[in-house]
């Protein structure tokens, strides 16, 4: 055994898996820059870690299961008269999240909810918060079968252990006496442990119309605007200010 193979083999029984594979070219680049041992254990340690960290983010981000990746730095607040950039700044930031704020995101649809509650998702997990995304449909569906799937208890088990919770299109559907009381358990279990991200198309006081019951929509409302900020888009949809045509521009000929 040659000593190479084992330092690897002993890296990966310390657990250093990932310095294991990459030790060759660590030592390569020690030995032509003359590295110090010093410098050649920080270069070793700072490898291990800075892959640690990349799978974490890697691991957090498909727990996450959002349904595309888009960052808060694609997102053009030129396009948007309702968010300023110091306001855009304070939710960039974060720490509403430590806080257990919630954040309200109102308005038509296209006009930029979904992109942005998934920025500040994925900021939210680089910056090493547990995050999870899931549609109102999806939500009510996995609350309906916790009971009987292992899926859905996988699910649910993760979403209320999250630090940040997005729930997308609150409006989507109609909920039953038996979906609204779920939901508010699930609120109700939110409340004191983590923040939530709601999109709707409509503004709380028509949630009534979701969640049928006028004890249980109070009881919801209480605990998801008591800590909350609410941000109203009022622009016009983004997709269709930019949507392609498959009809070339110029004059109409017969």
């Amino acid at each position: 055994m040659t000593d190479l193979k084992g330092l690897q083999d002993l890296f990966r029984t310390l657990r250093l898996a990932e310095t294991a594979a990459q030790l060759p070219e660590l030592i390569k680049k020690a030995e032509t820059k003359e590295l110090s041992y010093q410098k050649f254990l920080l270069e070793v340690m700072g490898y291990e870690q800075k892959r640690r960290e990349e799978k974490m983010f890697e691991k957090r981000l498909k727990w996450a299961d959002f349904p595309y990746f888009k960052v808060l730095d694609e997102f053009n607040l030129n396009e948007q008269n309702s968010l300023s950039q110091r306001q855009f700044n304070q939710l960039r930031d974060l720490t509403w999240i430590d806080q257990l704020y919630n954040i309200l995101l109102l308005g038509p649809t296209g006009t930029g909810k979904t992109f942005l509650s998934i920025g500040l998702g994925i900021e939210a997990i680089q910056r090493g918060y547990k995050v999870t995304f899931i549609t109102m449909g999806e939500l009510i569906h996995t609350l309906k079968t916790e009971e009987i799937t292992r899926k859905s208890q996988l699910r649910l088990k993760r979403l209320r252990t999250s630090n940040l919770v997005i729930i997308d299109d609150l409006m989507f559907m109609a909920m039953d006496q038996r979906e609204a009381n779920l939901f508010f358990h699930l609120i109700n279990d939110l409340y004191n442990s983590s923040s939530i991200i709601l999109t709707s198309n409509k503004g709380p006081s028509e949630w009534g119309e979701l969640l049928g019951d006028p004890a249980i929509t109070t009881a919801i409302l209480d605990r998801i605007i008591h800590r909350a900020e609410i941000i109203q888009f009022t622009d016009d949809s983004y997709r269709m200010k930019h949507r392609t045509s498959i009809f070339k521009k110029g004059n109409v000929q017969n």
